[in-house]
């Protein structure tokens, strides 16, 4: 199966101490997010965990760690944009991210770190020449340490506009210069532009459409094929990509970018934040009275002589 850290919070920026402490012990707790006394342990071992996916804007305090993951074969998202810290505060030099995004390729391969530049929104700082020259200025930088890019225009969730109220969708008609430029400069720097929940009208564009983080993507990062539950493909409409155990927890990242659509409030982020224990199987808090723990059903996707591989 395939574990997942990054779909609610940046764990590899602010909890690497924690999840490292869980792979040491070989199991996770997660609270359901809508039923929140109910738990699910993950064992976490290289015989059911076929693939580790991380999403972060900073993978850099995870990078000490690589030889003890050596086991585990990994998928990383790095997001990298334009953004100053008036829209992402907390977010790291992003030199320094280039840097950590090369190394991460160095050790795991080109084909299992992703670039990621979204979401794109448009206002007069962050203009459309703006967003141009940036992209092109990171592609330049990481050429020949990712194959691909993805690329989405922002989502004006609840959250997203109340913490981020004068944010404007991104015209019709702005969305096709950018990414008709977007893939072409890509291309310059030999990679492919994946869009991300955006349906299928920007292929005419030379962009793929087919997710992000798909069945295909996923099978060739190994030597042989996968076999998914039904349960875990498919999410919103517009999305292709696989649905994962994540073992984030919603309103925990530190990051604070105003666009968010995990955090609820800063508020809450901190409240949270505190109540982080490093030690605990949770990645907020510990386990309380009236908790349920379930065990989660798992088994290596890996097809193995035509079967799948049951440990």
């Amino acid at each position: 199966m395939l574990l997942q850290t990054g779909q609610r919070t940046d764990i590899p920026a602010f909890y690497s101490t924690w999840f490292m402490n869980r792979i040491r012990e070989g199991y996770v707790l997660v609270r359901n997010p809508y039923y929140p006394s109910n738990l699910i342990r993950y064992e976490i071992n290289p015989q059911v965990i076929d693939l580790l996916g991380f999403c972060t804007k900073n993978p850099h305090p995870m990078l000490e760690h690589m030889e003890e993951l050596i086991d585990y074969k990994q998928f990383w998202f790095v997001t990298l944009t334009p953004y100053g810290k008036d829209i992402e505060p907390n977010v790291p030099d992003k030199h320094q991210i280039i840097k950590d995004i090369q190394t991460l390729s160095k050790r795991l391969g080109s084909r299992n770190v992703v670039w990621r530049y979204d979401p794109i929104f448009v206002s007069k700082k962050y203009s459309i020449e703006y967003h141009l020259h940036a992209f092109e200025t990171i592609a330049k930088e990481l050429e020949g340490y990712v194959e691909s890019v993805v690329v989405s225009f922002i989502d004006l969730y609840n959250k997203v506009v109340k913490n981020f109220s004068e944010v404007k969708e991104v015209s019709i008609k702005d969305q096709e210069f950018l990414i008709e430029n977007i893939v072409r400069i890509a291309t310059k720097y030999n990679m492919k532009v994946r869009m991300c929940a955006e349906g299928t009208k920007w292929e005419a564009f030379g962009a793929d459409c087919s997710g992000c983080f798909s069945k295909t993507i996923v099978e060739s990062l190994f030597d042989g094929r996968i076999k998914i539950p039904s349960s875990k493909t498919g999410g919103r409409k517009e999305c292709a990509c696989l649905i994962t155990g994540d073992i984030g927890e919603y309103n925990t990242c530190m990051h604070l970018c105003r666009y968010c659509y995990a955090n609820y409030s800063k508020e809450l982020v901190m409240e949270n934040y505190h109540r982080h224990d490093p030690n605990s199987p949770l990645l907020i808090g510990n386990i309380q009275p009236t908790d349920t723990i379930r065990n989660a059903q798992q088994s290596s996707w890996l097809i193995q002589n035509e079967q799948i591989s049951l440990f």
